[in-house]
């Protein structure tokens, strides 16, 4: 019998995977390696430009992938001049707490698409993600090297985008054209994740890539400027990754002249945008999520208690389990907030679905019906809002219910 297709999240966005323009200088293939899965694209190559500079994020956790310490490594190398890049990225097995064995199985896949492409190890980077703890069988990777590099092509970013997918069920991209300084720059990234999402310092795994002439040490900024807003505001599960990834590369190709002045503050906010997209897009494709929920905290006496209380709202399971419910249980929200360790007074919030106002002064709003409220969380978007009525600080996140689905999802994820 026909294997049953995976149901799309009813949050993902409309019409599909978007056209993304060609990046010159990168060129992208995906092939079937059987890391982990039957009968699917699973490991893509991303072969870059001599000249091309590269600048990343990553979790900070203490328990990152073997991949995850080689490219921060070789991000603190000296690049020799006019040399290229590549990426190579499986699905299926994130090669994590692996220990000697995974740093092998880095060491041969890098080295194999280095000797490959005629690089240096030392600007081959490389992603895995999947199933932690389990040897990551790289031999099979290696085999299909050469499959890759002889099907490399700059219009099969798509193909890329569904091969970094596991738990997902859409594959995502985004882009820009920025107007440079005598011709047009290109901006296209795409990126994975659904579950195992509350970043810290990146996300899942993303790639952007620009054909901007620019130095690495300003995309580095920019990226770091950016990635808190963006990938550091989004949560699905509150639980972070080994294997959070983000990559961003300038091949350099642009008709345009180096970045700088009014087109550089063009092309970073080109570049939020993306990463905007993409980030709200792997909260819209949570596993089992049904709702995109955004928090907004106001009023906070500092940046580190608005976001305290953003988190707490946004990774509460009962918070969650309510909107997966369309229950406008406000009083999860009130435990939420007294739990995130934030200075908060009762007597001072006020609390918000949308623009109906639930709770002021310590109370309910005397005006409030929870009627209104029911109809409010039947929506697919939903807005809640705190203001805290002690400072200006304020954060916004992202996040998304919790239902049965995740559970099963997650239940049943190494069967």
């Amino acid at each position: 019998m026909a294997k049953t297709a995976k149901p799309v999240s009813p949050l993902a966005p409309k019409g599909g995977f978007p056209a993304l323009p060609v990046i010159k200088g990168a060129s992208f293939a995906a092939v079937q390696a059987g890391v982990r899965y039957a009968n699917r694209r699973d490991v893509m190559l991303v072969s870059l430009a001599p000249g091309t500079t590269v600048a990343g994020a990553f979790t900070r956790s203490t328990t990152r992938a073997g991949c995850i310490r080689d490219c921060q490594a070789k991000l603190g190398l000296p690049v020799p001049k006019g040399t290229g890049a590549a990426i190579i990225v499986n699905s299926g097995n994130s090669n994590a707490f692996t220990g000697k064995v995974g740093d092998k199985a880095v060491a041969a896949v890098t080295g194999s698409v280095a000797k490959a492409l005629g690089l240096p190890v030392s600007r081959v980077f490389s992603s895995s993600t999947g199933v932690i703890g389990e040897p990551l069988p790289h031999d099979r990777i290696t085999a299909k090297v050469p499959d890759l590099v002889a099907a490399l092509a700059e219009e099969s970013i798509a193909w890329a985008a569904e091969a970094i997918m596991t738990t997902d069920t859409f594959p995502k991209g985004a882009s820009a054209i920025v107007k440079g300084d005598g011709g047009v720059i290109h901006i296209a990234g795409i990126a994975k994740g659904s579950g195992m999402i509350a970043p810290d310092m990146a996300t899942m795994l993303v790639y952007i890539f620009t054909d901007a002439k620019i130095p690495a040490s300003t995309l580095q900024r920019m990226l770091e400027r950016n990635v808190g807003d963006t990938f550091n505001a989004i949560t699905v599960d509150s639980d972070t990754s080994t294997s959070d990834a983000l990559l961003l590369c300038a091949t350099g190709q642009s008709a345009a002249a180096p970045v700088k002045g009014a087109v550089a503050k063009a092309f970073e906010a080109a570049l939020r945008g993306i990463m905007m997209s993409l980030a709200h897009q792997v909260v819209r494709d949570g596993e089992g999520a049904t709702k995109f929920v955004e928090v907004r905290v106001t009023g906070a006496q500092t940046p580190d208690d608005a976001h305290r209380v953003a988190m707490s709202i946004a990774n509460s399971p009962l918070v969650k389990t309510a909107v997966a419910g369309q229950d406008p249980n406000w009083g999860r929200i009130v435990a939420a907030i007294g739990k995130s360790g934030a200075v908060a007074d009762r007597d001072r919030l006020t609390i918000r679905f949308g623009d109906i106002v639930v709770a002021r002064n310590g109370w309910r709003a005397p005006a409030y019906r929870e009627d209104d409220g029911a109809a409010y969380m039947k929506q697919d978007e939903l807005v809640i809002a705190v203001d805290l009525g002690l400072g200006r600080a304020k954060r916004t996140v992202w996040t998304c219910d919790l239902t049965a689905r995740y559970i099963e999802i997650n239940a049943d994820y190494r069967s």
